[in-house]
């Protein structure tokens, strides 16, 4: 016997049982930025590396360590981790953002070799949010009330919070990044190695460690938002108003930054504790030398991203009230001779003039106490029965898989009513 050839660690199946969820959790994804008039965008899993390394930055975890990168013939590709980077450079090459606004979105895999654990895989699903040329605070407002009305829409909005913070210009983080420094000096004996290797490369990182002890020492360092500038002070104090003006609580975290070198001004994230350490459900910000440092006209920008896993995780754990739709309405069971024509001739014509029901054949022949068994498993809410009898008689029954109706035995030009009238 051959041996089995396994998922790559990190990189998991979604199972028959398991999509509807996920197919529900898009659709309100899809739904909601779709009513707010974004426009859906779809870029390469697969793009040029140095595209990575100078949009997030050669010494984030992402670029240093995490990207699939390989070579084709002479050039380097790697494997999508993220996809700000790959939506600015498409906007870019074919002019969308050129002296115009775009407010885009897109959904689909990203890869970081990371380890897997809960919530957070090496393959990985996101959808994001990117908006050019407007950069006004009133865009990043309707960004953060666009994710409040998704979670109220996914039933998850009790158990989402969300932490506020601006990291100004970049002047000012390099005076802040100076003053940080100088103060983590004094404590060297708490960085770890990797922190230790972030103190010279990208200091502003050590806010967000996990170290608790340095946590608490890091309560007394300088405080981020004393360095900002007076148009970025401007800019988070009219954030702040637009979201109190409608009700959008949240926090202001001076510890909190973004793992991505391309943030400047607003950035925020949802979190959640109710799935344990891993609380992030949705992270974005602004951008706005981005697009000029890829190569473009300078255009400001922000963004989201969400993780698709995760939210999936967390709509399983605090929305007891989700009804998702039955694999199937209507199943179609059949035996003997000249059923099976009349079956498929049935079918094809509920599927005609009922589009939106889901209507399956049984196909796989067996007796009616088989055929019935497949259609409880399916979760069927009507049965429609031919036999020999029903062929002849140009009828058919009509058995209901869910509640206590009786069944009955329709004539063939009626059985489109109804369905209509029963659905």
């Amino acid at each position: 016997m051959a041996k089995t050839i396994q998922a790559i660690r990190g990189m998991n199946d979604c199972s028959p049982t398991e999509s509807p969820l996920w197919q529900w959790v898009e659709g309100k994804v899809r739904s909601v930025l779709q009513n707010y008039g974004y426009s859906e965008v779809r870029m390469p899993i697969v793009e040029s590396t140095p595209l990575f390394a100078r949009a997030i930055g050669e010494v984030t975890d992402v670029v240093s360590k995490e990207m699939y990168t390989f070579w084709d013939n002479d050039e380097q590709l790697t494997l999508r981790p993220e996809g700000t980077a790959g939506c600015v450079r498409a906007a870019i090459e074919h002019g969308w953002i050129y002296n115009n606004e775009q407010r885009l979105w897109y959904m689909g895999p990203m890869f970081r070799h990371e380890r897997p654990q809960k919530g957070r895989y090496r393959q990985f699903h996101q959808a994001g949010v990117e908006v050019f040329g407007i950069a006004n605070p009133e865009i990043d407002a309707e960004l953060i009330i666009l994710t409040a009305r998704l979670w109220k829409e996914l039933g998850i909005d009790q158990h989402v919070t969300l932490q506020l913070n601006s990291i100004g210009s970049l002047e000012a983080r390099k005076n802040y990044r100076s003053a940080l420094v100088a103060f983590l000096q004094q404590h060297v004996a708490l960085l770890s190695e990797e922190e230790k290797e972030r103190l010279e490369k990208n200091p502003l990182r050590i806010l967000d460690t996990k170290n608790q002890a340095l946590q608490e020492v890091l309560n007394d360092a300088p405080k981020l938002l004393d360095y900002l500038d007076d148009d970025s002070r401007e800019h988070f104090t009219q954030l702040c108003e637009l979201l109190d003006a409608v009700g959008i609580p949240y926090e202001i975290n001076p510890k909190l930054v973004r793992g991505l070198d391309y943030y400047n001004k607003t950035v925020f994230e949802w979190v959640t504790s109710a799935l344990g350490a891993q609380g992030t459900v949705c992270g974005g910000g602004r951008y706005d030398g981005l697009v000029e440092q890829l190569g473009g006209h300078a255009a400001c920008g922000v963004g989201f991203a969400m993780g698709l896993e995760r939210l999936v995780l967390l709509v399983q754990e605090v929305n007891a009230e989700i009804s998702l739709p039955n694999a199937v309405d209507i199943y179609l069971v059949y035996q003997g001779e000249g059923t099976t024509l009349a079956a498929f001739q049935l079918a094809e014509k509920l599927r005609t003039t009922l589009p939106h029901l889901r209507t399956m054949l049984h196909c796989s022949g067996g007796n009616f106490k088989k055929q019935f068994k497949r259609a409880d498993k399916n979760g069927a809410t009507l049965a429609l029965v031919i036999g020999e009898s029903e062929v002849q008689n140009q009828q058919v029954v009509v058995k209901h898989l869910l509640g206590g109706a009786e069944q009955q035995t329709l004539a063939l030009t009626d059985v489109v009513d109804y369905i209509k009238n029963h659905f």
